[in-house]
């Protein structure tokens, strides 16, 4: 569902940053480094629309998801949030401030078991949200419970049920009904199909999308997974080492990706012709984002690199179509940001 034209950003990150501290051996624990999970991040998100965050595990994606949540706070930045007319930003609010707007701001969690609680019903886990805000009780609850239960194709008697009766798929949908039963304008879904089938994961996806046009949802849709997030998103940011290194409408990046590292992706994504070869550029791990090699954090893994890329980092480059790369082999052809 992409946003009309003019709208004004629900949301916008700027220079969003999240550090852990690393803290040596002996009776002293003194902090000998840091891991800088999420570095400088910036993007903004339009009503309706769905940014895909992608990259590879330990690449950051999901400390931005929660960063941006405050379910762990970041060390600077800004997350300002739209809501109600108001223009407010996460990063600076405190606790107390922060609970009225969780209802207008929800997760879908990875783990479709792991993330349900098993000693309560499927009612109880979807009807908890409302419970906590006083946002009903009664037959209005069960009510929604219940509207909310079949929206994303669960039957009203599953209700009195226990995860453990369910299968990968349905539970992931009794995450997403507890997550929308608010009616949320933003949702982040952290690997919401990773853990599921293939054919499972299409009736999750369409599901989502259905979801978002009958109730006007915002996505963040984090993934490793490049032919979902083909298939879902307007917009794609690819992150590397804590740091964004593309940012494109999906078009864009699917048919000319830029950066090195975004090119050796699309390389991974399994081609259906059994007669094209596939290949796949990239070979390595990912850099540790505790001990980042000097210059751009890519350049061991590159198959393009040059002396400057082991010196000096480079700087987000704007192309004349709007796209963003960090990359100094783009240098040329774009201006700096």
């Amino acid at each position: 569902m992409s946003a009309a034209v003019g709208t004004a950003p629900i949301l916008r990150v700027e220079g969003l940053c999240k550090y852990f501290p690393v803290y040596g051996q002996g009776f002293f624990k003194r902090q000998v480094g840091t891991v800088k999970a999420a570095d400088d991040i910036s993007f903004s998100l339009l009503p309706g629309e769905t940014l895909g965050l992608v990259g590879e595990s330990g690449s950051g994606k999901t400390t931005v998801g929660r960063t941006i949540l405050r379910a762990i706070d970041p060390t600077r930045g800004q997350v300002h949030f739209r809501c109600d007319g108001r223009d407010i930003d996460l990063a600076k609010l405190p606790t107390a401030a922060l609970r009225p707007l969780r209802t207008r701001l929800q997760m879908i969690f990875q783990d479709p078991f792991s993330s349900l609680n098993p000693r309560m019903t499927v009612g109880d886990i979807v009807g908890e949200p409302l419970v906590i805000h006083g946002l009903a009780k009664g037959r209005e609850l069960e009510d929604r419970i219940v509207a909310m239960l079949k929206r994303v194709a669960l039957k009203p008697e599953h209700r009195t049920r226990y995860p453990h009766a369910f299968s990968g798929g349905q539970r992931q949908r009794i995450g997403i009904a507890r997550a929308l039963i608010m009616h949320p304008a933003l949702v982040i879904a952290d690997e919401a199909v990773s853990a599921l089938d293939v054919s499972v994961q299409a009736q999750v996806i369409n599901l989502l999308q259905d979801l978002q046009q009958e109730m006007g949802l915002t996505y963040i849709f984090i993934a490793h997974d490049l032919s979902v997030v083909e298939h879902i998103c307007d917009r794609v940011a690819v992150m590397y080492a804590g740091r964004i290194v593309e940012r494109a409408s999906t078009e864009q990046l699917f048919k000319d990706p830029k950066h090195p590292y975004t090119k050796a992706l699309m390389s991974a994504v399994p081609n259906p012709d059994p007669d094209c070869p596939m290949e796949f550029l990239l070979g390595g791990e990912v850099a540790d984002p505790g001990k980042l090699p000097p210059g751009c954090a890519f350049h061991p893994r590159c198959p393009v690199s040059f002396a400057r890329c082991k010196q000096e980092p480079p700087q987000p480059c704007r192309f004349s179509d709007g796209r963003l790369a960090a990359c100094h082999l783009c240098e040329e052809k774009s201006s700096p940001r």
